[in-house]
């Protein structure tokens, strides 16, 4: 059977194509992207998944003021298997991010291009490409009328680039009855070309705003102000003392400790002539599992208070993130050792575990004590201009998936 799958999806090039033209074509931005949410894309996907062949194709909506039509919708199907109390599940989001300067593109960026093996045009590898190598598979199982070992779950969610609160975070705790304790769990959003790189764990991730108001005065009589960017300058260059402090390694994530970058820094006066009386700046903090964000903050603020007596200013904090890390998928749990054996037999390459400093959406089933894993084959250009993604990989992605489903 996973034979006449695998001839099945080595004949699906235009199949991807015609799929990826018509996702690129349907921009699916959030509203703090600029856009309408997923609905148009989603109404697609769900006209798509029917014709197709699947017997329900589940609807969740998110309520979501900030859209036209109040809600961010997901979808849930199913074929059912052998086994239907157990369900493997791949799991891709269906909105993107703008495409950002159009000068830097070298084709419109919601027309997909294709240059041989290559297909050209937003989202097409995120994360159209997990999109379409789940309903590749899909259409191998029903056009062929085969039945797998289990059920074969394909959810597209919602949200995902602007934090989850409306996609996969509210599928998991306002839907928890989709999923069951034995189900096997797939998310293809995050990989490297060779397709050896299987995420296990993810760090924290925690995004601060700093304040430093201190008073605006005329750069000539100094005395007469509080020297905002003075204070501020003070602060970021002991913001390394964080690494020292909270020094854990696992050679399990590269790099093997915790990170804490000042970043983002906003503008404070127009002219050179004026002492700043108010600065901002950010810092992105990507911490080991073990360390309480808490701590992390205490720690912070200890260094603001310093700060404060010695530069007579006054320090305030807001989180724009704050994610905790959830526990890790084990290295020896059924969808990793499936995994590996799936990724080992369709590249013929020695698949590596790890951990990483960014977030996915595995992180919210791991939470829920779902055990997840993320994988696929990427060209790592995600977010950039001429976004590409790989015909070839997306096939040999989706023959994988397909192995996952007759090892049980």
């Amino acid at each position: 059977m996973l034979a006449a799958i695998n001839r099945h999806l080595e004949s699906s090039a235009q199949t991807i194509i015609d799929l990826q033209r018509s996702l690129v074509a349907i921009p699916a931005l959030g509203p703090l992207n600029g856009g309408p949410g997923e609905k148009d894309k989603t109404e697609f996907l769900k006209s798509y998944l029917r014709d197709m062949g699947f017997a329900e194709v589940r609807e969740m909506r998110a309520p979501d003021p900030a859209v036209p039509c109040g809600y961010r919708p997901s979808l849930a199907a199913l074929i059912p298997g052998r086994n239907t109390a157990k369900t493997f599940w791949v799991i891709s989001h269906t909105d993107i991010v703008p495409p950002g300067d159009l000068a830097l593109w070298n084709s419109d960026p919601y027309a997909l291009k294709v240059d041989g093996d290559i297909l050209i045009g937003r989202g097409v590898e995120d994360n159209h490409q997990g999109i379409v190598s789940s309903l590749v598979v899909a259409k191998a199982l029903l056009d062929l009328k085969i039945t797998p070992d289990i059920n074969y779950g394909v959810l597209l969610v919602a949200d995902e680039e602007t934090g989850s609160k409306y996609g996969l975070d509210y599928v998991v705790k306002n839907h928890p009855e989709l999923f069951g304790p034995e189900d096997l769990f797939l998310v293809p959003d995050f990989g490297e070309p060779k397709s050896e790189m299987i995420e296990i764990a993810e760090k924290s991730m925690f995004w601060l705003k700093v304040v430093v108001e201190g008073k605006q005065c005329h750069a000539s009589t100094p005395k007469a102000g509080i020297n905002s960017l003075l204070a501020a300058s003070a602060f970021i260059v002991r913001v390394p003392e964080l690494n020292q402090r909270f020094d854990r390694q696992d050679p399990l994530f590269d790099p093997p400790h915790s990170t804490f970058q000042p970043t983002k820094k906003e503008a404070n006066v127009e002219n050179i002539n004026t002492i700043p009386g108010r600065d901002v700046f950010y810092l992105d903090c990507r911490v080991m599992p073990g360390y309480d964000l808490d701590e992390i903050m205490a720690a912070i603020r200890e260094i603001g208070d310093a700060v404060e007596r010695e530069h007579g200013v006054s320090i305030s904090y807001e989180f724009v993130q704050r994610e905790q890390a959830a526990p890790p998928t084990p290295a020896d749990s059924e969808i990793v050792t499936r995994l590996v054996a799936a990724v080992k037999d369709v590249f013929h390459n020695e698949p590596k575990l790890q951990g990483i400093g960014g977030g996915t959406v595995a992180a919210y089933l791991r939470r829920a004590g779902h055990k997840a894993a993320v994988w696929s084959t990427l060209m790592h250009n995600a977010h950039q201009p001429n976004e590409r993604s790989s015909i070839s990989c997306s096939i040999k992605d989706a023959k994988v998936m397909a192995a996952l489903l007759f090892d049980a």
